[in-house]
């Protein structure tokens, strides 16, 4: 058995923050309290007055493994994921062989339970024509359904709008969407083809994957789950545009339409690209300083319900092609929590709220059981942080196998120090217990 008392933190739960300890007994939370004596054979550990938190549930990432693994794997992200915050994350489908079969997703869930330092789980991909296979996922074991309607890799478009009321009509399990629409970006693409060739800039990214094509595609997609009744997650918004579309004024566990916005659409806006080139090339596109703030309004008002990283590597060989040739994504997980913490500081964000949002509301919104909170009974994912140890981030320090980050160059004010994982200490001021494994979670269905 092992036994953990963390004393003298600044304890963030439940839209509130208290001086005091968490006593942690094997996997769980086994008391929470001011003033904690601390048992024989446990081994103590003063927060000095810091915070502690439970770790972010990142509900959006890929981590490339089956396939793709020159990029990245489960074993590497997740630990630039456990040294980041992020204790449980939920993988997408589009890996090579891509998530579509059940066959296809347990294996990416054994993969997982050998290599993964984080908690996981991942997603069933849909496709035009694979509803069957698609209703046999358990929602017990599995997060949910993914679906591409816009920006897919191999068959993963699902552009059938027959198919996609069937799905739609089908499952009670979330259904998550990336939203863009496909025949407004090739026209805008031609457009600009026709005037630059080859040789695109970078800074047309945001108009050739447009507002217009974003807003198209997610409000046919909310209209469709409005008619269908679906249980609809949707992915990474990027305009202010498409905030409109989301209510605040039920609670989160009444919502049938949810939505979810990344750290990079809260950081980054079109000017960067001057100098970040196509290293902040994603999908959706970063966009306007009107748009960014625009999302920040609607995480804070809570039409906005979740943050995320999309972390999505790729090797600097790939990303320094030109526009057209880039891919898109880059990795985020090792500095989600400290970039956010960043604008707690400024006064964007308290810390309560951004707790809810990066760990008390994914796991109210896929309902995951036992995790998300710091409460008795409750798996002991937690994370201490210095806040007044500041890093900068270089490629010597970063963890991704693929080896650079968007925010090479930023100096953090934060440190996380302490990651728990299922009550054991993971990650210790750089140094990982290897022994332990993360655990596949799940749901309370």
């Amino acid at each position: 058995m092992s036994t953990f008392l963390i004393k003298n933190a600044k304890i963030v739960t439940e839209n509130k923050t208290f001086k005091g300890d968490v006593l942690i007994e094997n996997n769980f939370i086994k008391k929470v309290a001011t003033a904690i004596t601390a048992p024989e054979n446990t081994t103590v550990i003063n927060a000095n007055g810091n915070y502690l938190i439970p770790g972010f549930i990142d509900d959006q990432v890929h981590f490339r493994e089956p396939g793709l693994t020159h990029k990245a794997t489960i074993a590497t992200e997740s630990k630039a994921a456990v040294a980041g915050g992020i204790t449980t994350f939920i993988e997408m489908p589009n890996t090579v062989p891509q998530a579509t079969t059940q066959q296809l997703l347990e294996e990416k869930f054994k993969i997982a339970a050998k290599d993964s330092y984080a908690n996981y789980s991942f997603m069933f991909g849909g496709t035009n024509d694979n509803l069957e296979e698609l209703l046999k996922t358990d929602p017990k074991k599995v997060a949910g359904i993914k679906l591409f309607l816009g920006s897919s890799t191999g068959n993963m478009l699902v552009d059938n709008q027959e198919v996609l009321e069937k799905i739609f009509s089908s499952t009670k399990m979330i259904i998550s969407v990336h939203c863009e629409d496909e025949a407004t970006i090739r026209e805008n693409t031609a457009k600009f083809k026709e005037k630059y060739g080859e040789n695109i800039p970078i800074k047309y990214h945001p108009i050739i994957r447009s507002e217009e094509a974003c807003y198209i595609s997610s409000s046919k997609a909310i209209e469709l789950a409005k008619k269908t009744g679906a249980r609809l997650h949707v992915f990474h918004l990027s305009t202010a545009k498409e905030t409109q579309l989301f209510r605040n004024d039920i609670p989160l566990e009444e919502k049938q339409i949810t939505a979810e916005v990344c750290i990079h659409h809260l950081w980054f806006n079109d000017r960067d690209y001057d100098t970040k080139g196509t290293h902040i090339k994603w999908n959706p596109a970063v966009k306007t300083e009107q748009d960014r703030l625009g999302l920040w309004e609607a995480l804070l008002d809570d039409r906005i319900d979740v943050l995320a990283t999309d972390h999505a590597p790729h090797t600097l060989a790939e990303k320094n092609n030109n526009y057209l040739n880039a891919p898109s994504g880059g990795p985020l997980v090792q500095h989600a929590v400290i970039a956010l913490l960043e604008k707690v500081k400024e006064g964007v964000i308290s810390i309560e709220k951004l707790v809810e949002k990066m760990s008390h509301n994914p796991a109210k919104l896929f309902q995951i059981e036992k995790r998300g909170f710091i409460k008795e009974g409750f798996y002991a994912d937690l994370v201490l942080i210095d806040t007044n140890k500041p890093q900068t981030v270089s490629k010597e320090n970063l963890l991704y196998k693929c080896g650079w980050s968007p925010f090479e160059g930023t100096t953090f004010s934060s440190t996380i120090t302490h990651t728990f994982v299922n009550g054991h200490l993971v990650y210790n001021d750089g140094t990982f217990n290897e022994t332990v494994k993360g655990k596949r979670i799940t749901f309370n269905r």
